[in-house]
């Protein structure tokens, strides 16, 4: 087994322009592991995970990807590694005027060759292990919040990815629709082995599917805490780190926003 990590963020600076939001960030994840990326409003996880999916170059440090950098690779290197890639957005992001067939039939056919029956196959398959079997002619509009994210989840695991990223992927759940969405999770990363990064500040989430998690600052623009959420908030000696991990309904109040 190598001992190279799956993904590895090394010294990285995150900017936009001359304004700094990230620095000093590292971290490693092993292949199969789902890292949890947490931390307040307005702290840079979106921006971390703009940067690992290629969004946006570093303005210092690289994300090597089995080793590999991704920024200074040449354009087909990066398109190689992108097609190992899978996506979920905080909305979705599903075309509201194609049916979920033709969501998730839209990166097949972007990116392989394969024929009409053969694409048609996958999108069963892939809306079979969202649990949603026989909605291939539904539309976006005619689903619920949790059907359309598990729909968004089918498209991004459509070419079967090494690797799935989530941005805030329990946003506008209920808690039913949002244990659903973790245990699918967890059962993505068993079956097929799949490397996951999901940015979130859902307590219940974190605690459910996170082998490990980096905590962000807003203040210290870099990390502050990182390994087993359970770990951290039995052992952090950081009152942020504890406080965020032991707040109560899984949310912030007011007076800390």
């Amino acid at each position: 087994m190598s001992d190279i990590p799956h993904i590895e963020v090394k010294d990285m600076v995150c900017a936009y322009g001359d304004y700094l939001v990230l620095e000093d960030v590292s971290f490693k994840v092993n292949r199969g592991e789902i890292l949890v990326i947490m931390g307040r409003s307005g702290c840079g996880k979106s921006t971390l995970l703009k940067h690992m999916i290629g969004l946006r170059d570093p303005a210092e440090g690289q994300v090597l990807y089995s080793g590999k950098d991704f920024a200074a690779s040449s354009e087909r290197e990066k398109k190689s590694l992108l097609r190992k890639f899978g996506v979920l957005y905080q909305g979705g992001a599903l075309w509201s005027s194609m049916t979920l067939e033709e969501n998730v039939s839209f990166p097949l056919e972007e990116y392989t060759n394969l024929k009409r029956r053969q694409i048609l196959e996958i999108v069963d398959m892939k809306l079979s292990q969202v649990g949603l079997k026989g909605f291939q002619k539904f539309y976006p509009a005619e689903l619920s919040g949790g059907m359309r994210k598990r729909a968004g989840l089918a498209r991004a695991m459509a070419l079967d990815p090494e690797v799935l990223f989530f941005d805030e992927p329990s946003s506008g759940l209920d808690p039913v629709s949002s244990k659903r969405l973790d245990d699918l999770i967890l059962s993505l990363r068993d079956i097929f082995n799949t490397t996951v990064v999901v940015v979130t500040h859902e307590l219940d989430s974190i605690f459910a599917i996170a082998d490990k998690a980096v905590m962000l600052s807003p203040q210290k623009k870099t990390i502050i805490a990182q390994g087993n959420p359970k770990t951290l908030l039995e052992e952090s000696d950081n009152p942020v780190v504890t406080e965020f991990l032991s707040r109560k309904g899984g949310r912030f109040s007011t007076s800390n926003l």
